[in-house]
């Protein structure tokens, strides 16, 4: 008895399996193949530099007026050099502050990159979503993810192109 009850709980899982339809994509090619993606990237990279850079000329400013409090610390009298200790002090806070700001876990490189990325996320995902109900997939697998664990994927079922072209992309 207990081999016919496991016999039928492993057909029933077999049909079951069989029931789910799948498919794979390539969130990298998509992305690559999107002039939207590319022209928010190449923003974020200018604005990035851009910020790098103030904070770099604060980084140099406070380590000139190091440089310099080393050379003068002989000629200077205590409360000078408590002085001149505390604006160095106040200048790395300054550069520190600046670079949390721009570079931050909530700072505006992440938000710019949120403003900027997100319109597009949401655009794939609603494609997907939309292919995935026309064509009935239980699962959409992103192939490109190092953490999928996909080994391999029949080219059959990789439905980048088709997310390309619900896009307005073609492909290229």
């Amino acid at each position: 008895m207990k081999k016919l009850i496991t016999l039928c709980l492993v057909a029933i899982f077999a049909l079951a399996a069989q029931a789910q339809k799948f498919a794979l994509m390539d969130m990298e090619y998509v992305l690559s193949n999107i002039p939207a993606y590319e022209r928010a990237n190449e923003q974020l990279n200018q604005v990035s530099k851009k910020w790098q850079a103030e904070v770099e000329a604060l980084n140099t400013e406070a380590s000139t007026m190091y440089k310099n409090y080393q050379n003068e610390v002989v000629f200077l009298s205590q409360e000078q050099k408590k002085k001149k200790q505390e604006d160095i002090m106040a200048k790395e806070k300054q550069a520190a502050e600046l670079k949390r700001k721009y570079f931050g876990p909530e700072g505006e490189l992440f938000k710019k990159r949120t403003s900027l990325i997100s319109p597009i996320q949401d655009e794939i995902y609603n494609a997907v979503k939309d292919i995935s109900d026309q064509r009935g997939y239980s699962l959409v697998i992103d192939r490109s993810s190092g953490t999928a664990g996909i080994i391999y994927g029949s080219p059959k079922i990789d439905i980048s192109n088709e997310i390309l072209q619900k896009l307005g992309y073609g492909n290229q």
